[in-house]
């Protein structure tokens, strides 16, 4: 069963191709150019021309903000090859206690491609079998598409003051962790949490007791919690923290393909950098 359904996933995600209708297979997502959006009344990332032809997905990102020549580096991936890009950032942002960076260029990507596909589907025979598998593989992408935004946007809504509060401080060589999208719903919740807080409680309460700090009411993400994790890349010298004052820092190495039980703080930057993926 689950060969067959890895079948019809590859079929479905590399272009429904030729069916025996004479239904064409759905054209190339467009390129999309993200030049490491800083957050602070920068341009959302614009899509380009597409490319004539092209049966492989494209997108180009700017993995480190410039490469040597100051332009961006071109990454070519296959449709499978981004839905599993958008399955990872899924697991990694549904298990991290902190609001992870977005993954932007790969939600319009995918949605991009799921457009395509729609059209493709309603030009198709009905009652064909293929229909209603590659149907239900959409569906399926869709849930995880929609699962990854709703868990960034619930800890937009619950760190709210110290998601802003460190989008304030980052340095500007360093790319934002919120999409555009995401920045302007961070201000408004802002702005009516403390509206609503002046209009319901605080203008009834005495002058000196007006005033609420959020960064202190609102509590931080819990970076000291414990997470599974899966090594895809071998890691050496990993600086694990004591758990008591009595203890000392000890040095590990985490070999490709195992499994381990660690606080969150500790590999934060593995996770950042796709060294591990959270499971």
């Amino acid at each position: 069963m689950l060969g067959v359904r890895k079948e019809a996933r590859d079929l479905h995600l590399q272009g429904l191709a030729r069916w025996d209708r004479g239904v064409p297979p759905p054209p190339p997502a467009l390129p999309l150019q993200r030049a490491g959006w800083k957050g602070w009344g920068d341009e959302f990332p614009r899509r380009v021309a597409a490319v004539p032809g092209s049966e492989r997905m494209t997108e180009v990102l700017d993995l480190h903000g410039q490469d040597s020549d100051g332009g961006s580096e071109e990454v070519v991936l296959t449709p499978a090859e981004l839905i599993e890009r958008l399955e990872q950032a899924w697991m990694n942002e549904k298990f991290a206690p902190e609001l992870l960076e977005s993954k932007s260029e790969i939600v319009e990507c995918v949605m991009e491609q799921l457009e395509h596909m729609e059209e493709n589907l309603r030009r198709a025979k009905r009652g064909d079998l293929k229909v209603s598998i590659h149907r239900m593989e959409m569906e399926r992408i869709r849930y995880v598409l929609s699962s990854y935004l709703r868990c960034r946007l619930m800890k937009i809504e619950k760190f709210f003051p110290h998601i802003l509060e460190k989008e304030k401080a980052r340095p500007s060589e360093e790319p934002s962790i919120l999409s555009p999208e995401e920045f302007v719903f961070v201000k408004e919740y802002m702005d009516h949490t403390e509206t609503h807080l002046k209009n319901v409680a605080l203008k009834h309460m005495p002058p000196n007791l007006q005033k609420v700090d959020l960064l202190r009411a609102v509590p931080k993400p819990d970076l000291d919690s414990y997470v599974f994790l899966r090594v895809k890349e071998r890691q050496e010298n990993i600086l694990v923290e004591p758990e008591a004052d009595e203890q000392r820092d000890y040095v590990i190495d985490l070999e490709e393909g195992s499994q381990h039980l660690i606080r969150y703080k500790t590999i934060a930057p593995l996770v950042a950098s796709g060294a591990v993926q959270l499971i």
